[in-house]
C-alpha cells in the first residue's frame, strides 16, 4: 500500500496542477504574446514598407521595446505551482474536503482500538470520495486583467493574416529564394455583384466554366490576383476604366456593355459577358382625369419596368392659351411653379407592372376648375426616368350650387389668379349686399362679406396689399362659401338629430300618447327637410356614378321617401302599444338608415300620377338656375369693364343693353313656361299640399315677371335678387308637390297595395326584410316574431293589461296608462 495518503486522487491531482501551470502561463505571457502577434501582423501585410522614412524603424523599436519589458514583468511575476497548491484547488471542489482529511493525523486516543477503528472508517470514506475527484481546469481570468480585448483582437488580426496576407510581399524578404510565392505561385479570385435592386444573386468566376454568361447592367466586377506582380493580367472591354491599388492586384470596375473578359497568366481565363441592359421605365395614363365626390382628382396610371420603380411623380402646369381671359381672368396670371403631385406605390407586391390612382384635393389650387396639362414621370433605381405624353384635363375641384357661395368661390379664385383683381373683386361683393335683406341663408353671411371688402379696401389704401394678405383673404372667404353652401344642410341634419334623440328619451321615460304623436310628427318634419336639402344639393353630374363606381347593383339598397314613413309609422304603432324594445330597435335601424342616406333618381317601376309634372318643374327650376348664373356674369361684366375707373356701373354700354334685353327676353319665356305647367297636371291635384304648391308656384311667377322688368330696365342687381326669390319659391313649390305626390302613393298602396314591394297577391317585404300582406299565419301583417300568430299575441298582451290594471297595489299613474291602453284595444 502506497504511503502518499492522496494516492486515490493522484491522476486528479497532477492534472490540476498542470492547469494551474497553464494558468499563470497564459496570466504572464499573454500581454507580450499578443504585441508579438500584432507586430507579425503588420509585418505580414507590409506595413513597414508604407510609413514615410524611418518611421517603420522607430515603430519596431517600440513594440519590440514593449514585448521585452512585458515578458519581462510576466516572468518576474511567475511563480512554478507547488503540489500543496494542486491539492488546496482540488480539495475546495469536493464535498467534506476529503485530501484535507486524509493528509491529517490522530491527535488523540490513537491507542483506544475503538478510536483507531473509527478514525480508519473515517478515512476509508475519505479516500472513496477522494477517488472520484476530478481535475479542476485553468482559470487565467484574462478578461478582468484586459478589459480592452487586445488578446482577441491580435488573435483575430493573426487569423487574417494566415489567410489574406500575400507570401513574398514582405519588404525584402520577397527576393529570397524559397519564399512562399514561389511556392505557391500566380493565382487569382474574381466575383461579379449585380445591384442590389435587380434581386440577382452574385457570381464567383472561378467556378463559371461556361465560356458566356449574362449579367445585369451595372453589375460590380472584382479581381484579386495573388504571386508576384505582372504574373497575371487582365483584358476586358466592358466598362472604359479599371480601378486598381498601388499594386495593381486589386481590380473593379462595371459591367456597362457586353463583351470580353479575360484574365491572361497561369491559370488565366476568358469568357463572353453578355450584360443584360437596364429597360427606362414607362408610365401611361390609365384613364382620363377625373372628378370623385367632393371635388377629389383622380387621376389612373400604369407604371412597367423590368426591375420595379422606386418614384413617381405628377407635373400640372397651367394651360394658358385654353383659359377662358374674361372676367377676373383678363389680367394676365401671377407666376407659379408647376404643381408637382408624388405618385402613389403600392405598399406589398412589385413595382414592376401596377396600375394605381392618383387622389388628391385641389379644390383650394388657384388652377382648380382651369385647363391644365398633366404629364406623369417615373424613376427606377438605375437613375433612369420614363416619361408620359402630356395630356389636356380640367383641373377638378369643389363645385358651389348656392348662388352666393358659387359667387364668393369665383371671386376668390379671381384674388389668386392675379392680385391686382383686388378693387374689382371689392366692387363685386358690394354689389352683392345691395338689398341683400334675407338673401343669404347663412344669417352672418353679409356682416362676413362686409368685412372681406373692409379687408381690401383698407389695405389697398394703406398700400400693404400684400401675397400674404392676399392669402389670409381667400382662406377666408372659402371658409364662408362652405358656411354659406353646407350651412342649411348642417342646420337640417342638426334638427333630424335633434328629434331622434328626443324620441330616444321618450322611449326611455315611457311618454304619453299625446307627446309620441308629438314627437313623431316633429321627427317626420326634420327627416323630409333633411331629405329634400340632400336632393336639393345633390350634384346632378354624380348621379350617374358615385358608388356604384365602388360596389354592385346587388349590394346598393335603394328606399324611397315612403318606405321611410312607413318606418316611422310602425315606431309610434310599437310605442303607442308599450312594446318600447322593439320600437328602440327598429328606431336604431332607421338611424343607421338615415345615416347613411344617399339621394338617387329612382330608375324603373312604374310612374307615379305627376312624376312627369316633377321633371317639368325640376327642369325650369335648373334653367331659371342658369339665368340667375348669367345674370350675375353680365352684373360682374358692368363692374369690371374699366375697374378703378370711377364710372357709374348702374349706366351700362349699348352692348350690356342688348344682352340685357336678351335676358329680360328669357326670363319672360321661363315665366310663361311655369304659367303652363301650373295650369297642367300637378302631383295630388286638389289636396292641401298640392295647393300650397301652386300658391307657390305663382309667387315664383310673380318674382320672374318683376325680374323680367328689372332686366328691361338695366337693373343687374335687382332682377338678381328677383330671381332668387323666384328660386325659392319654386323650390318650395316642388317640396309640396313631392309630399302631396307621397300622400297620393300612400293612399294608394293602402287601398291597392303596391306593386312594387311584393307579387300580385299583395305580398314582399318591407325595408326591414318584413312580410307584408297577409302572414302565414293569417294576420294581416307582418309578425314581429316568426312563426307566432299576430292576433293571439294581442289577445295575450290584452289579458295581461287587464289584469295588472285591476292590481290595486299598483301605482295610480301606471293603472292609468294601462286603461288608456285597454280604451284604444
Amino acid at each position: 500500500m502506497s504511503d502518499d495518503p492522496f494516492a486515490p486522487a493522484a491522476r486528479a491531482l497532477v492534472l490540476t496542477r498542470a492547469g494551474l501551470l497553464v494558468e499563470r502561463v497564459l496570466q504572464a505571457l499573454w500581454l507580450p504574446a499578443s504585441l508579438m502577434i500584432l507586430g507579425a501582423v503588420a509585418w505580414a501585410f507590409d506595413l513597414q514598407s508604407r510609413l514615410p522614412g524611418d518611421f517603420s524603424l522607430w515603430v519596431a523599436g517600440a513594440v519590440l521595446l514593449s514585448v521585452v519589458v512585458t515578458l519581462a514583468l510576466g516572468l518576474w511575476r511567475f511563480r512554478f505551482p507547488t503540489r500543496a497548491e494542486a491539492v488546496a484547488r482540488l480539495d475546495q471542489t469536493l464535498a467534506g474536503r476529503p485530501l484535507a482529511a486524509l493528509g491529517d493525523t490522530q491527535a488523540i486516543n490513537a491507542e483506544d482500538a475503538a478510536s483507531a477503528a473509527l478514525w480508519a472508517a473515517h478515512r476509508t470514506r475519505m479516500a472513496e470520495r477522494a477517488a472520484k475527484a476530478r481535475a479542476v481546469p485553468p482559470a487565467p481570468d484574462l478578461a478582468r486583467r484586459d478589459p480592452a480585448a487586445l488578446r482577441l483582437v491580435a488573435l483575430t488580426a493573426g487569423c487574417v493574416a494566415l489567410l489574406f496576407a500575400v507570401p513574398g510581399q514582405q519588404g525584402a524578404l520577397s527576393g529570397l529564394p524559397g519564399s512562399a510565392g514561389a511556392a505557391i505561385g500566380p493565382s487569382w479570385e474574381g466575383w461579379i455583384t449585380p445591384p442590389a435592386y435587380t434581386g440577382r444573386p452574385g457570381l464567383y468566376l472561378n467556378e463559371i466554366t461556361r465560356d458566356s454568361f449574362e449579367v445585369p447592367q451595372g453589375s460590380r466586377v472584382i479581381l484579386r490576383f495573388y504571386g508576384a506582380p505582372g504574373a497575371l493580367t487582365l483584358a476586358q472591354s466592358l466598362d472604359d476604366g479599371v480601378v486598381s491599388d498601388d499594386s495593381g492586384q486589386a481590380l473593379e470596375f462595371d459591367a456597362r456593355r457586353s463583351g470580353r473578359l479575360a484574365i491572361d497568366g497561369a491559370n488565366g481565363r476568358e469568357w463572353q459577358v453578355v450584360v443584360a441592359v437596364d429597360a427606362v421605365p414607362s408610365v401611361t395614363m390609365a384613364g382620363p382625369m377625373d372628378r370623385a365626390r367632393g371635388g377629389i382628382m383622380e387621376q389612373p396610371f400604369a407604371v412597367q419596368d423590368d426591375y420595379g420603380v422606386i418614384t413617381g411623380e405628377a407635373e400640372i402646369t397651367l394651360d394658358l392659351q385654353a383659359v377662358d381671359r374674361s372676367h377676373g381672368r383678363a389680367l394676365p396670371p401671377e407666376p407659379r411653379d408647376p404643381l408637382r403631385l408624388q405618385l402613389p406605390m403600392p405598399i406589398t407586391g412589385g413595382r414592376s407592372d401596377f396600375t394605381e390612382t392618383l387622389r388628391e384635393d385641389l379644390s383650394l389650387h388657384p388652377w382648380a376648375h382651369q385647363p391644365v396639362r398633366i404629364a406623369l414621370s417615373v424613376g427606377d433605381a438605375a437613375g433612369q426616368t420614363g416619361d408620359s405624353a402630356p395630356e389636356m384635363a380640367i383641373l377638378p375641384g369643389r363645385r358651389f350650387f348656392e348662388p352666393a357661395a358659387q359667387a364668393l368661390a369665383e371671386l376668390r379664385a379671381d384674388l389668386l389668379w392675379n392680385r391686382d383683381n383686388a378693387r374689382r373683386s371689392a366692387q363685386l361683393m358690394r354689389a352683392m349686399l345691395n338689398r341683400s335683406q334675407g338673401a343669404f341663408r347663412f344669417e352672418d353671411a353679409p356682416r362676413l362679406i362686409r368685412s372681406a371688402v373692409d379687408f381690401i379696401e383698407v389695405r389697398l389704401d394703406a398700400d400693404t396689399w400684400t401675397p400674404e394678405a392676399r392669402h389670409e383673404l381667400a382662406a377666408q372667404l372659402w371658409e364662408l362659401a362652405l358656411q354659406i353652401e353646407e350651412g342649411e344642410l348642417a342646420n337640417a341634419r342638426e334638427r333630424l338629430r335633434r328629434a331622434q334623440e328626443r324620441l330616444d328619451e321618450a322611449m326611455r321615460d315611457g311618454a304619453s300618447p299625446d307627446e309620441i304623436a308629438e314627437l313623431m310628427d316633429e321627427l317626420r318634419e326634420a327627416t323630409r327637410d333633411y331629405m329634400e336639402m340632400l336632393a336639393e344639393q345633390m350634384d346632378p353630374a354624380d348621379e350617374d356614378r358615385g358608388d356604384e363606381r365602388d360596389r354592385g347593383e346587388d349590394e346598393r339598397m335603394e328606399v324611397s321617401q315612403n318606405q321611410i314613413q312607413e318606418m316611422m309609422d310602425r315606431i309610434q304603432e310599437l310605442m303607442e302599444e308599450g312594446q318600447m324594445e322593439e320600437a328602440a330597435e327598429l328606431m336604431a335601424q332607421l338611424n343607421a338608415l338615415l345615416e347613411n342616406l344617399q339621394m338617387t333618381r329612382g330608375e324603373g317601376g312604374d310612374p307615379m300620377p305627376g312624376d312627369q309634372a316633377l321633371q317639368d318643374l325640376g327642369d325650369t327650376l335648373g334653367d331659371q338656375q342658369g339665368l340667375a348664373d348669367q345674370t350675375f356674369r353680365e352684373l360682374q361684366d358692368q363692374f369690371g369693364d374699366n375697374p378703378g375707373t370711377g364710372k357709374d356701373p348702374s349706366a351700362p354700354t349699348q352692348d350690356a343693353q342688348e344682352a340685357m334685353r336678351e335676358l329680360a327676353e328669357r326670363q319672360q319665356a321661363l315665366r310663361e313656361q311655369l304659367r303652363e305647367q301650373q295650369l297642367g297636371d300637378v302631383p295630388g291635384e286638389g289636396s292641401p299640399e298640392a295647393d300650397a304648391g301652386l300658391d307657390a308656384l305663382e309667387q315664383a311667377e310673380r318674382a320672374m315677371e318683376r325680374a323680367a322688368e328689372e332686366l328691361e330696365d338695366g337693373d343687374a342687381r335687382a332682377a338678381l335678387e328677383r330671381q332668387a326669390e323666384a328660386l325659392d319659391a319654386m323650390r318650395e313649390g316642388l317640396r309640396h308637390f313631392r309630399d302631396a305626390q307621397a300622400a297620393d302613393q300612400r293612399e294608394r298602396t293602402a287601398g291597392e297595395g303596391d306593386p312594387r314591394q311584393g307579387e300580385a297577391d299583395g305580398t314582399g317585404r318591407d325595408p326591414l326584410g318584413r312580410e307584408r300582406g297577409a302572414s302565414q299565419n293569417g294576420g294581416e301583417t307582418g309578425s314581429v316574431v316568426p312563426g307566432e300568430d299576430p292576433r293571439e299575441r294581442a289577445r295575450e298582451l290584452l289579458d295581461e293589461i287587464r289584469r295588472r290594471s285591476a292590481e290595486l297595489e299598483r301605482p295610480e299613474e301606471e293603472r292609468e296608462y294601462l286603461n288608456r291602453l285597454i280604451e284604444r284595444f
